[in-house]
């Protein structure tokens, strides 16, 4: 964009756009922000399709995607974790008992599914973006650099929101966990010296085993609760049930979730379209001070 000239600028009251500045912004306002919300559409629809893809030949049902969690540098734990949209359908998992090399198996029982928050939290700001863009169809004029700030900034405000979801696991405390639902989920049920957690990590879906040890009354003189944390070590104590414990093992596998992956690429390059649209707006803030940007 080219700034008007000093002796151009004394031609137009004071504080005004030179006429070639003001049709290039009406142009920016009328035309290209909306070729911007039609692509940050398209584009975040897609990323919204991953979040249900439907399954081949069964309408109205969702894809079944079966992980395998495993690594080649340690046994102690392997699993098969069945993934529908938000939803862990079924979890079989192998855990090979540190002291005694024994395998334990634990699976879902049937009437449970395990809801993976993150990836349920990640969808609703993905749809609530969708609604502030459309709110704002190719009808909608806007009237100013400021309007168009605003919806950018709430638009990247939910996709920071959903990416931050994926990317930042929640924290919990021991206690938590040992009270948490998903300990009931299992057939044999667990036993009470293990623990286990799933999250998403990024495109991971990860799965955690703790394998604890009761702490005998004349030990606990040392005795330090731990505090909240997405992964404990070794070490860390808590207290359950008027019980103290201690973790003697943590073992931790995970698996690629490929379309995981491709939300967080299309939510990146949404939030770039967003700031060059930003930046385009920006542009003509040295232009004018006579209407609110």
């Amino acid at each position: 964009f080219t700034r008007c000239s000093r002796k151009s600028m004394t031609i137009y009251s004071k504080g005004t756009l030179c006429e070639k500045q003001e049709e290039e912004f009406n142009w920016l306002l009328k035309e290209e922000v909306h070729a911007v919300l039609k692509q940050l559409q398209d584009i975040l629809k897609e990323a919204s399709r991953r979040f249900s893809m439907p399954s081949p030949g069964l309408e109205g049902q969702l894809k079944q995607e079966n992980f395998i969690l495993g690594s080649s540098t340690m046994d102690q734990v392997k699993g098969v974790l069945t993934l529908q949209g938000e939803a862990l359908t079924q979890a079989d998992i192998n855990i090979k008992v540190a002291k005694s090399s024994q395998v334990m198996h634990f699976a879902f029982r049937d009437d449970k599914q395990w809801k993976l928050q993150q990836i349920q939290d990640a969808r609703n700001h993905v749809n609530q973006a969708l609604q502030l863009l459309s709110s704002h169809d190719q009808s909608y004029h806007f009237k100013t650099g400021a309007e168009v700030n605003k919806l950018m900034d709430a638009v990247m405000l939910q996709l920071t929101r959903a990416r931050n979801r994926l990317t930042t696991p929640a924290s919990m405390t021991l206690p938590e966990l040992a009270a948490s639902g998903l300990m009931k989920m299992f057939t044999p049920p667990m036993p009470g010296d293990v623990m286990v957690n799933f999250y998403i990590n990024l495109s991971k879906l990860c799965l955690t085993v703790y394998q604890l040890h009761v702490l005998q009354p004349n030990t606990t003189k040392n005795f330090k609760s731990a505090g909240s944390s997405v992964l404990h070590n070794p070490g860390a104590m808590f207290e359950y049930n008027n019980t103290k414990f201690e973790v003697s093992h943590v073992h931790k596998v995970e698996c690629v979730v490929p379309w995981l992956n491709d939300t967080l690429v299309f939510f990146t390059i949404s939030l770039q379209l967003c700031q060059q649209l930003k930046d385009k707006i920006s542009v003509f803030s040295s232009f004018w001070n006579y209407r609110p940007f």
